[in-house]
C-alpha cells in the first residue's frame, strides 16, 4: 500500500515537472515592456568637471510621498505637466528663466537645440502609479516636440521617418531626463 502511494506521488511530480518544462519552452516574453531609457555614457573625470549645468537649464519635477506633484517651485496637477515641460524645453519667448538654446550642426544643417534638462525626483513613499504617470507625461512631452519638429522639417510624423531622419530629430530634440535616487523626506506636503 505504501509503495503504491509513493509511486503515485512520484508520477504526479514527474507530470508537474514535464508541464513546467513545456510552459517554459513554449512561452515567449514580450520585448517591448518597461520604460525605454538609454543611459548616458559614464563621463571621464575631466568631462565631469566641465559639465556644469546652468541653473536656468534645469527643471526639477518632484513627487512627494503623498503623490503630490511639483514642477519647478509650483504644485500642479499631472494633466498640466506635459504642457509645462513642452514650454520649458522650447522656450518660445526666449525667456531668461527658461533653458538656453544653442546652434548645433546635425547632418549638414544647423538647428537650435535646447539645453534643457528635466530632473525627476521622488520620495521613497511615492506610489508606483504616480511615478509611472509622471514618467509617461515627460516622455509624451518629448515625443510631441519630436513630432512637431518632424512635421516642420520633414513634413511627416516622427514615427513615419526613416531611421536616419529619426536620428536627426533625436539629436535636435534630445530626451534629457535625469533621475535622482529616491529620498525619504518623512514629510507629506
Amino acid at each position: 500500500m505504501a509503495r503504491r502511494k509513493f509511486e503515485a506521488i512520484g508520477s504526479t511530480a514527474d507530470i508537474a515537472f514535464l508541464l513546467l518544462c513545456y510552459f517554459l519552452m513554449t512561452t515567449t516574453m514580450g520585448d517591448q515592456t518597461g520604460l525605454q531609457r538609454r543611459l548616458p555614457p559614464i563621463p571621464d573625470k575631466e568631462q565631469a568637471q566641465d559639465q556644469q549645468v546652468n541653473r536656468r537649464n534645469i527643471i526639477i519635477v518632484r513627487i512627494n510621498s503623498a503623490d503630490k506633484l511639483f514642477a519647478g517651485s509650483e504644485a500642479m496637477d499631472i494633466s498640466l505637466l506635459k504642457d509645462k515641460i513642452k514650454e520649458f524645453l522650447t522656450n518660445p519667448t526666449n525667456s531668461p528663466n527658461l533653458p538656453e538654446k544653442e546652434p548645433k550642426e546635425i547632418e549638414g544643417k544647423t538647428y537650435m537645440v535646447s539645453k534643457g534638462v528635466i530632473s525627476l525626483q521622488n520620495d521613497r513613499g511615492t506610489s508606483y502609479q504616480a511615478y509611472l504617470a509622471v514618467q509617461n507625461e515627460l516622455v509624451k512631452a518629448v515625443n510631441e516636440l519630436r513630432d512637431d519638429f518632424s512635421r516642420v522639417n520633414f513634413g511627416k510624423k516622427f514615427s513615419r521617418l526613416t531611421e536616419d531622419e529619426q536620428e536627426i530629430v533625436k539629436k535636435a530634440v534630445p530626451q534629457n531626463i535625469s533621475e535622482a535616487e529616491p529620498k525619504d523626506t518623512g514629510k507629506k506636503k
